[in-house]
């Protein structure tokens, strides 16, 4: 059986996003490492829970959480979804370039 990683359907979630011209980014929310090689806290304002990736298409916000097909959103990533979604903003879980596809990206 093979094993997909989330990494790995995360680059191709990229690279699709990338063809498509799309004005994205990846959001990295890990802390940097002091030199001590601990992580340094979160900025202020940081927020826990955003999405793996951001998209803008016609002025709208949309986050994609990468998810490998039977993972689960944690408790902050479902806050951040009903904040951004009460926002106005859009958010959706990807497994695969086909769930881009299938909400119009």
């Amino acid at each position: 059986m093979i094993t997909i990683k989330e990494t790995d359907i995360q680059k191709s979630i990229c690279q699709y996003l990338e063809l498509k011209r799309y004005m994205f980014w990846r959001q990295n929310t890990i802390p940097a490492l002091n030199k001590e090689g601990k992580f340094r806290a979160m900025p202020k304002y940081s927020k826990n829970g955003i999405p793996d990736i951001i998209v803008v298409k016609q002025g709208q916000f949309i986050g994609i959480e990468v998810k490998k097909p039977k993972g689960k959103q944690s408790e902050n990533q479902i806050k951040f979804q009903k904040e951004l979604e009460l926002a106005g903003g859009t958010y959706y879980i990807a497994t695969s370039i086909d769930d881009l596809i299938k909400i119009g990206l």
